[in-house]
């Protein structure tokens, strides 16, 4: 398109030969428009995608890093993420990818960056969310989330390219603490009640399950309960505001 209206251009104002040079211009215009658009396509739309056993693998060599983020290796957080792949996949298809998942404890080389770098580049940023909450399960399995765990999951949601208030938002989930509520909805504790109410509509579209369809029902099971965490932090702030 951009060549013919260069051509038309180029006749107007200098007749024949204005037209040729402007259909050669307007045709390198129109491959340099076409090469620059896939690749935000590509970006934007995640056209690279990952399959499911590429997945599999690195999410669970994340899960690796987080167990043994704080010197040792925790059977309740194994059998967390164990737990999740039978609910995700079944019992026989999990046990399949856990044959790998002894080795991929035992390994020392794994790199946190280069497995997020794959994964940011194939996936959803609100499947990033969800597998970072999925992360902060593993952590919270036992209980309690070490700050080792927390520093390593905070490396991970830098190099996934998660916004460091959603980050803190999902961290909040985990964390009791007397600002909790307002941690989630990503606002001070002095915002006002139109900042509040506004906060919360906005974490009501980001971490609305349907933003999570496309993956499977136990990654949709997690996005509900972040979608509660939510829901529960507005009414505690409700509450306490005795808002309407």
């Amino acid at each position: 398109m951009i060549k013919w209206i260069a051509a038309l251009l180029g006749g107007i104002f200098f007749r024949f030969p204005g037209a040729i040079l402007g259909f050669i211009l307007g045709s390198l215009l129109d491959t340099t428009t076409s090469k620059g658009s896939g690749g935000f396509t590509q970006v934007f739309t995640q056209e690279k995608k990952v399959s499911p056993g590429d997945f599999e693998l690195n999410l669970l060599s994340l899960s690796s890093i987080v167990i043994k983020a704080d010197g040792r290796i925790n059977q309740t957080e194994l059998d967390y993420v164990r737990q999740y792949f039978v609910s995700a996949y079944g019992k026989e298809r999990a046990n399949a990818t856990f044959r790998t998942f002894n080795e991929i404890i035992k390994n020392r080389e794994i790199s946190a960056q280069r497995i997020c770098l794959f994964l940011t580049q194939r996936t959803r940023y609100a499947a990033r969310l969800q597998i970072l909450h999925f992360l902060f399960g593993i952590a919270n399995a036992d209980g309690n989330v070490s700050e080792a765990e927390a520093r390593e999951i905070q490396k991970m949601a830098g190099f996934m390219r998660i916004n460091f208030s959603d980050f803190e938002s999902i961290k909040a989930m985990f964390f009791k603490t007397g600002n909790q509520a307002y941690k989630i909805l990503e606002v001070e504790k002095t915002a006002t009640d139109a900042e509040v109410k506004k906060a919360y509509r906005t974490m009501v579209k980001k971490y609305h399950p349907d933003k999570v369809q496309h993956m499977d029902p136990v990654h949709i099971k997690g996005a509900e309960e972040k979608f509660k965490e939510v829901q529960k932090a507005y009414e505690q702030i409700q509450k306490e505001r005795g808002l309407t």
